[in-house]
């Protein structure tokens, strides 16, 4: 989760541009509700990755056929973002964002996740 301040009374512009940094990133966006700043975005990416094979090639081979691991197949990451002013006059905002994902695994099992605050950045600059 991350938390970013703009000093700004217009919610709707502080929206927008939200929307418009995450659809540059490649999300999508699902959900925005303006009244209660609130905005939902998701994208579609492979979960494959170059050790995955080589992992489930080996315990393929040492186990003599026996065992078969589940690789990572497909991904959905999906962001939250809620904006909300933070003193009376609303001069100043409050911007919240929420990255997780879910992980659809080789045998069918999805596993979801969560990023670690400070593993992944968002970046936005101020509106003016």
């Amino acid at each position: 989760m991350q938390t970013r301040f703009f000093e700004t009374k217009d919610e709707a512009e502080l929206l927008s541009a939200s929307a418009a940094v995450l659809q540059d990133l490649g999300f999508q966006v699902e959900e925005s509700v303006q009244d209660v700043g609130f905005l939902r975005a998701t994208k579609e990416r492979s979960a494959r990755e170059y050790g995955q094979d080589i992992g489930r090639f080996f315990a393929f081979v040492l186990s003599l056929g026996k065992v078969v691991m589940p690789v990572d197949l497909h991904q959905k990451i999906a962001a939250t973002l809620i904006a909300r002013p933070i003193n009376p006059e609303a001069t100043r905002q409050e911007v919240r964002i929420m990255f997780y994902r879910i992980v659809w695994k080789g045998d069918g099992k999805p596993i979801a996740n969560t990023f670690r605050p400070a593993s992944k950045r968002w970046r936005c600059s101020a509106i003016r």
